[in-house]
């Protein structure tokens, strides 16, 4: 399973941590303790990775030099992230869909108890013909 870490800069703040990758232009957190943005450190890599990957980007490269990038009292931490296992986690996530049905229709099913969102994955899955 591929990992891929990065080098990530926890700077201290005025309310607490500032996180910031180097080599991720726009990749950054906050987090009030360290262990809140080292937590959210990995939250921010993991998706920044997926969003690239999934519009078909390139994932920058590890710079080897980070002396320039960290200030006085600043924190460097290696972050890790499973970008296969960020990426099944995020596709099958789910997600709230707004439908209109007639009155007549929704009554009728309330009645039955259905399950509207198996109903309607099964259906969406049926005529779109795939699994996935």
């Amino acid at each position: 399973m591929r990992k891929l870490t990065y080098p990530a800069v926890l700077e201290p703040s005025k309310n607490g941590y500032k996180v910031f990758f180097p080599d991720l232009p726009g990749c950054k957190g906050f987090g009030e303790t360290i262990e809140q943005a080292r937590a959210n450190a990995k939250q921010v890599l993991e998706q920044y990775i997926y969003t690239i990957e999934r519009d078909g980007g390139r994932i920058p490269e590890k710079t080897a030099d980070l002396s320039s990038a960290a200030g006085g009292g600043s924190i460097i931490i290696a972050v890790s992230a499973y970008p296969e296992l960020v990426k099944n986690e995020m596709d099958n996530r789910r997600l709230k869909v707004a439908v209109t049905l007639p009155s007549w229709l929704k009554n009728k099913a309330d009645k039955k108890a259905v399950d509207y969102s198996k109903i309607l994955e099964a259906a969406l899955i049926e005529y779109l013909g795939t699994d996935r």
